[in-house]
């Protein structure tokens, strides 16, 4: 009876050990830090996403802005037509999980931002030749959403950089560097914006 009752324990016991020892060793390696490139990952493509989110909401506006300025000013038609085709290009370019894991893709859509910036800030110091396009609210309540949404857009990409050093240090500095050598072998390194803010930035335009 006693050898009967040890025997169905160790079987048991047999049937536990594995499963056991699964959450033994997955303890053992969280502790290790086996965790941490995955959820880096994660947090650096959410602060991506935030980037993209606010230059949407930039591009979204131009062309109620173009369309505005072009009533008092249709005759600044180098300055509109280049807004116009910097968005143009600048929406064009293909933008997936892949863009901040590929350098060339990554660059192409940085200049091409860089691009509008700098035709949006040409765009909106046209207004200061034409005293009734500054006084219009219109243009204003529009000139006032475009600084908010840059002012938006430095804070996302400065999170963005943060969370990309974060995550490309995990992938090269130990104990991540065994992971990512071992468990995460597909992780690329993710690429980070090399162009100022105050380059990306749109001029202000001071209303006197």
């Amino acid at each position: 009876m006693i050898t009967a009752l040890k025997s169905t324990a160790l079987q048991h016991f047999a049937r536990l050990r594995a499963p056991l020892f699964a959450v033994l060793a997955g303890l053992v390696l969280a502790g290790c830090g086996i965790n941490v490139i995955p959820t880096e990952e994660e947090r650096a493509k959410a602060a991506w996403s935030e980037v993209m989110n606010q230059y949407q909401r930039r591009s979204d506006l131009i062309p109620n802005l173009v369309e505005t300025v072009k009533g008092y000013a249709a005759q600044e038609k180098d300055v509109l037509t280049s807004v116009i085709e910097a968005r143009a290009k600048a929406t064009s370019i293909r933008v997936d999980a892949s863009t901040i894991t590929d350098p060339a893709q990554f660059k192409q859509f940085q200049d091409a931002q860089a691009g509008l910036s700098s035709a949006l800030g040409r765009l909106i110091a046209v207004s200061e030749a034409y005293p009734d396009l500054k006084s219009n609210q219109n243009f204003l309540a529009l000139q006032s959403q475009i600084e908010g949404t840059e002012n938006r857009i430095a804070v996302a990409r400065r999170d963005y950089i943060e969370a990309v050093r974060i995550y490309n240090t995990e992938l090269k500095t130990f104990p991540g560097l065994l992971w990512a050598s071992t468990f995460y072998r597909g992780y690329r390194p993710m690429e980070t914006f090399t162009i100022s803010e105050q380059q990306m930035q749109v001029p202000k335009v001071k209303f006197n």
